[in-house]
């Protein structure tokens, strides 16, 4: 329940991303535009008897909580059940209804005159979502899954066979149809989500693409290695990394051909001194970085990137003191940089993940980042790991040496 004295604090810091103030004769359309884009952002409360400027009028409507439960069951679609609650004599004997709804786990819209209208809160208004807001919104809360959308113009020509049959015979170890019997391999391909009735999916290019950045342009990894600890045009070194992101194996298993992951370690490698320490008389070197909390925080970013921000790939950058990973989106399905220390799983491309897991890229139980990142970089060098959600990008940070 909210006190009298949280209430007043709320009032005097005026309306923000998570709160709405509103008269209680409002329109049935208004109310409902206002909880449905606060559930399609993090949540937020409506209070019922305040002015815009914050001043308290009071309530006035009859059977005011029976309204606003109707008001979210016929206005919007799926319907919200939110936590209703009466504040009494908040100022001057006055009351204030507060009307609180949680984030979704559906998208939901302002249903009006038989049509949808999607909202999302940007900042402290209430406005209809882009396209490109909606569909990552849908994306997120699981509706849509962006890696098994058609890619326009490409057909399994465009899939790189020597890769795919590497996949299905040597990895998977299945039988696998003959060079030239076409029509098994798109049934293959097809029942395995790596190409769609219109065309190649998202993720089967990114995999095993021949060129994927030819329809994609944002699959791959801008990187740059730094002299100092700032951004400098003056870099060591600056490298687009494109291609599929499964590499080619031999008959033995040895990599041929490296795939996105192999070329951002081997830029690492060759932009990273060695570290010289002595130890029990020794001189010992090793790795900036070790190899498992490089390799899963690149995976990481390649996998659980959101590919419908079709304007920035991944980036990597290279520092004297640290190593950023900078992957485009905001992590899938309310996991948080705490929730990601404790190991909770969420995929937002599962057949990225799939794959990538088949060729043992990845852990079966999820614990890359609590394991291989927070753990690996604590037993190589004793520093901690920042994860960071930055508007729409997340960042795993990497220190060379623990932070003074």
């Amino acid at each position: 329940m909210t006190t009298r004295n949280e209430l007043l604090e709320i009032l005097v810091s005026g309306e923000n991303s998570g709160v709405e103030f509103k008269r209680d004769d409002l329109s049935t359309q208004d109310l409902a535009k206002e909880l449905v884009a606060f559930s399609n952002l993090a949540g937020g409360i409506v209070l019922l008897g305040v002015e815009d400027d914050g001043s308290v009028t009071g309530l006035t409507r009859d059977n005011l909580e029976e309204w606003v439960m109707n008001v979210c069951r016929d206005k919007i679609r799926p319907e919200i059940v939110p936590f209703f609650e009466i504040v009494r004599d908040v100022k001057d004997g006055n009351d204030i209804a507060i009307v609180r709804v949680t984030p979704g786990y559906d998208v939901h819209a302002l249903w009006h005159h038989s049509t949808k209208r999607y909202l999302m809160r940007v900042g402290s208004q209430s406005r209809e979502a882009s396209q490109e807001e909606l569909a990552r919104l849908f994306q997120r809360r699981g509706a849509v899954r962006a890696e098994l959308r058609p890619v326009s113009g490409t057909t399994h020509a465009n899939l790189d066979r020597r890769r795919l049959r590497n996949y299905f015979h040597d990895i998977r170890q299945q039988d696998i149809p003959a060079n030239e019997d076409e029509e098994s391999w798109q049934s293959l391909l097809f029942n395995t989500e790596i190409i769609t009735e219109d065309g190649v999916s998202v993720g089967g290019l990114l995999l095993f693409g021949k060129i994927p950045n030819r329809f994609l342009p944002h699959a791959g990894i801008d990187a740059v290695a730094y002299s100092g600890t700032e951004q400098d045009y003056d870099a060591r070194e600056r490298a687009a990394l494109r291609g599929p992101m499964v590499p080619l194996l031999d008959e033995n298993g040895d990599i041929v051909e490296n795939g996105l992951v192999e070329q951002a370690l081997g830029f690492v490698q060759r932009n990273t001194p060695v570290c010289v320490e002595a130890l029990g008389g020794r001189r010992v070197e090793r790795p900036a970085y070790p190899d498992n909390a490089l390799r899963e925080g690149i995976l990481n970013a390649l996998i659980h990137r959101d590919y419908l921000f079709t304007s920035t790939d991944v980036e990597l950058a290279v520092y004297s003191d640290r190593l950023e990973i900078i992957s485009p989106g905001r992590p899938p399905n309310g996991i948080t940089p705490d929730r990601m220390r404790s190991g909770t799983r969420a995929a937002r491309n599962q057949l990225l993940k799939d794959v990538m897991r088949d060729y043992r890229y990845l852990e079966n139980m999820g614990m890359g980042i609590p394991r291989k990142i927070v753990k690996g970089m604590k037993e190589h060098n004793d520093t901690e790991p920042d994860l960071v959600e930055l508007d729409e990008r997340f960042i795993v940070r990497l220190h060379k040496k623990a932070p003074k």
